[in-house]
């Protein structure tokens, strides 16, 4: 089983109560959770990775156990060997892309030097054909020049699996399209299991194997996307 997870999480935001309680299980390569905001997407993906911390529950991702509240097992999120890419991409806006790359091999809380160089960051900065930009920084870069070097970022540590938090919500519809069809080869390619939240039915057609449908913090549906669509 690639992805085995059951979550439980009680929140609390002004006042109102939102109680998580999530179980699936998948054998998919590439696997959507999808659902409106608010259904607990990004908690789930956050308690995954590790970020966030259940009250109780159980993490498998690729036959490695992540998190076990039963056993008292709980891996950090740097011991989970997980990439994750951000909503936003969460690029440090005073590093250049080969920085922002390299920052993914980090050890300790030094930023990599500018002249820092690594086969690994020039590996992924050649497959994302960010050649050209490798000296710029966040703020000279195209939308989909940001999320290339968010996910060389998360790739360049040979993570166990990919995770991704609505990754094209701020694109256009026809950059979407042709990104997610880089992302697509790219998974097939590296056979990296992969595992995105979104609310865009696009996505769900795309990109999916298996989906999770998601609610109000429980999971509604589960299928092939075969049967989901």
């Amino acid at each position: 089983m690639i992805w085995d997870v059951e979550l439980h999480r009680g929140l609390v935001h002004d006042g109102t109560r939102f109680d998580l309680a999530i179980r699936f299980a998948s054998e998919a390569e590439r696997l959507v959770l999808h659902g409106p905001s608010g259904a607990g997407k990004t908690q789930t993906l956050k308690m995954i990775a590790g970020i966030a911390r259940p009250d109780s529950g159980r993490v498998a991702v690729a036959g490695r156990t992540l998190y076990d509240s039963a056993a008292r097992a709980f891996l950090s999120a740097q011991e989970r060997r997980l990439g994750y890419v951000f909503q936003d991409y969460a690029l440090f806006p005073h590093l250049t892309v080969r920085q922002n790359i390299a920052f993914g091999l980090r050890r300790g809380w030094l930023n990599p030097a500018r002249s820092f160089t690594d086969p690994a960051v020039g590996r992924w900065i050649g497959a994302f054909h960010l050649d050209a930009v490798a000296g710029h920084y966040p703020h000279q870069l195209s939308g989909g020049q940001r999320q290339r070097t968010a996910l060389a970022r998360a790739l360049v540590n040979g993570p166990h699996a990919l995770l991704l938090d609505e990754p094209f919500a701020a694109l256009d519809k026809a950059l979407a399209k042709r990104l997610r069809a880089e992302l697509k080869e790219l998974q097939e390619q590296l056979r990296v299991p992969l595992l995105l939240i979104t609310h865009d039915d696009d996505d769900l057609r795309d990109l999916a194997h298996d989906v999770v449908h998601l609610h109000g913090g429980r999971v509604v549906a589960a299928a092939a996307v075969a049967e989901a669509t």
